[in-house]
């Protein structure tokens, strides 16, 4: 059985980390599938929204498989890291939005994962945390996403003790953007995936890279890039239609330019 599965919801496309019974732990089949399938939808211009769920229940994401790193040696376990550092990459040049629908425990890498979506959908058993503190191992990458999220104070919190939140304070933190029932998990998320399917592509894509360019830009810098860009969003024809649309009263009709 596949490691990772995808599937179509119109203009939605789903991608499913298949390993339930391994808490849907990163191995190295699921970063090399979940890279090739970001890139195959990156490019398909009839897909305009990304969903990432696990299998089951119990996991999103459990982070790393570590049973399989253990056996790769030092130097095959900094490459199995890196590939997670691939895939997080991976997600933030996605140009489409990408909604996470967490399942349940999203933990270490997995958190990572949650967090490197541009919206997050939890049910209300998921939690959050990177407890792979408590067995020698820090959440090197998951802080530069953490930080960004929560703060430094909040993030050195999570981190440093390995504490779990349920999705009602990652909700009040910043870490989700909705709490939903388990059982309409997915609805939720696709239908959200939907949702910003329905608006312009191109704004969408030169919207994400303006806002994670910005964010690590000096205040002033970050106003004058955002002037910028602003005026390149202006002047695309799906800009141009939204405005003709809003004043005659009528649905637009984005193209993606």
């Amino acid at each position: 059985m596949s490691e990772l599965l995808t599937d179509l919801h119109g203009a939605v496309a789903v991608v499913t980390i298949n390993r339930a019974e391994q808490r849907n732990s990163l191995s190295s089949a699921v970063m090399d599938g979940l890279i090739a399938a970001i890139a195959r939808f990156r490019d398909d211009d009839a897909v305009r929204a990304l969903v990432l769920t696990g299998a089951g229940t119990k996991a999103f994401c459990a982070g790393g498989d570590l049973t399989s790193m253990a056996g790769d040696g030092a130097y095959g376990g900094h490459l199995a890291r890196r590939r997670y550092l691939e895939v997080l990459e991976a997600l933030a040049e996605a140009g489409k939005p990408v909604v996470a629908a967490v399942n349940g425990a999203a933990l270490g890498g997995g958190f990572g994962l949650a967090l490197a979506c541009d919206l997050a959908v939890a049910a209300e058993s998921a939690t959050f945390g990177t407890p792979e503190v408590k067995v020698g191992l820090f959440p090197m990458m998951v802080t530069a996403l953490l930080v960004r999220h929560v703060g430094r104070k909040r993030a050195m919190g999570l981190a440093l003790t390995g504490e779990r939140v349920d999705a009602a304070r990652a909700l009040e933190l910043g870490l989700v953007n909705r709490v939903v029932p388990g059982e309409a998990l997915l609805a939720e998320a696709v239908g959200l995936a939907g949702q910003l399917a329905e608006l312009s592509p191109a704004v969408l894509r030169l919207g994400r890279e303006a806002v994670y360019t910005a964010a690590d830009m000096e205040y002033r810098q970050s106003l004058r890039y955002l002037h910028g860009l602003l005026s390149v969003n202006a002047g695309l024809e799906d800009a141009a239609e939204g405005v003709a649309a809003f004043l005659e009263r009528r649905e637009a009709r984005f193209v993606g330019r």
